[in-house]
């Protein structure tokens, strides 16, 4: 069963876009979300909505993972450094270093951004649900995440 929305309350979606700024994390898969939340108060103030988080960067990715079991994380950087290996001798691109091109493709394998429900000011996700940064340059430096959140106060 779906919610529908009155045509009188239609005027009160509420609309907010911010930059979150990760600290520079290490070649590898991170935990990333309450790092943003804690950047994120304006969450607090939607009852009902959406939160739309996209990664200003080709090297790195965001992904929806399990984050009960710290394992996840390096099975998942293992796996996708044994895909993609750095120092592959026919990429052509390689101006920036031997891990520029293969982290090119791992942040496509991932993807730039997530969508996430938000319910009472929180984001809608299972218990064993975390975001993930996958940092896949040698030195990424800080990363920049674009926060659209679009909802009912």
């Amino acid at each position: 069963m779906g919610f529908f929305l009155p045509n009188f309350l239609w005027g009160l979606n509420v609309w907010m876009q911010k930059s979150i700024y990760l600290s520079e994390k290490v070649k590898g898969v991170h935990l990333i979300t309450d790092e943003l939340l804690s950047q994120l108060p304006e969450l607090n103030s939607l009852d009902m909505g959406v939160a739309y988080f996209f990664l200003k960067h080709t090297s790195a990715g965001l992904t929806i993972n399990e984050n009960a079991d710290k394992t996840v994380r390096t099975d998942f950087h293992e796996y996708i450094q044994r895909l993609v290996p750095d120092d592959l001798d026919y990429f052509e691109h390689t101006l920036e270093g031997s891990d520029d091109m293969p982290a090119h493709i791992k942040s496509s394998l991932f993807g730039s951004h997530v969508t996430i429900p938000v319910a009472n000011g929180c984001l809608n996700m299972g218990v064993w649900q975390g975001i993930y940064l996958g940092e896949f340059r040698n030195y990424g430096g800080v990363r920049e995440i674009v926060v659209t959140l679009h909802g009912m106060p």
